[in-house]
């Protein structure tokens, strides 16, 4: 499975804000350029890369549809980039740990066709090669890599990489993901260091969701503090 997850090309399968203190994050972040800090506290930008516009290419979905209760995104990989990370609520509205990925409360969970918002730190192990990534032809080689969510009960669920937004202000880095009416997943870290710099989104399309092995839609979760 994995190897062929890998190996998946683009076009595969045809397929407020309340009282958020990770807006107001300052946990520095080392990259390979210079620390760079990864809260989700901010909005749209014109995508700097994209393929044919989501909204064209999306698929019809039930409106309503039922999703479990207790369905949480517990694990985020994108193998093209060397990303494998747990995915956990932000234990600390204060402070975002490093070594691992965080899901933004306020948006919803896999198959509830809204928005799945994951934030990390742009540091090694975590989103860092995103941020290096988006930085060669403004990340055109990310288009149609495979981001693959494993979720608490058990399942998986696939998206193709349609966008990367660079530079996106952070006043307004969440208005396009809040207002989604329909199932993708965003990825997000950040360009520099401090709440104010601009984020760097990655915005998934749905392709399939299947069951899951339950070990692998558990990875054991160890945030800790970064340096």
């Amino acid at each position: 499975m994995d190897r062929y997850l890998r190996t998946l090309g683009p076009r595969v399968i045809a397929a407020a804000l309340t009282a958020l203190g990770v807006a107001f994050v300052t946990a520095g972040l080392i990259t390979l350029s210079g620390p760079v800090e990864a809260d989700p506290g901010a909005s749209q930008a014109p995508s700097a890369a994209s393929s044919p516009s989501p909204a064209s290419s999306a698929p019809s979905v039930d409106p309503s549809p039922t999703v479990p209760a207790e369905r949480l995104a517990t694990r985020v990989r994108v193998a093209a980039l060397g990303i494998d990370l747990p995915v956990i609520a932000q234990p600390d509205p204060t402070v975002v740990p490093c070594g691992v990925a965080m899901y933004l409360g306020e948006m919803r969970q896999p198959g509830a066709n809204r928005a799945t918002y994951l934030y990390a730190h742009a540091q090694r192990g975590m989103f860092l090669s995103i941020l290096d990534a988006s930085k060669v032809n403004n990340g055109v080689r990310m288009l149609g890599m495979i981001i693959e969510v494993y979720t608490s009960d058990d399942m998986l669920f696939l998206y193709e990489v349609t966008e990367v937004r660079r530079h996106v202000p952070f006043d307004t880095g969440l208005d396009d993901a809040l207002a989604a009416t329909h199932d993708q997943v965003w990825l997000q870290t950040s360009e520099g260091i401090g709440t104010r710099f601009p984020k760097l989104q990655l915005v998934g399309e749905p392709l399939s969701n299947g069951p899951a092995d339950p070990v692998k839609a558990h990875p054991s979760a160890r945030p800790r503090a970064c340096p």
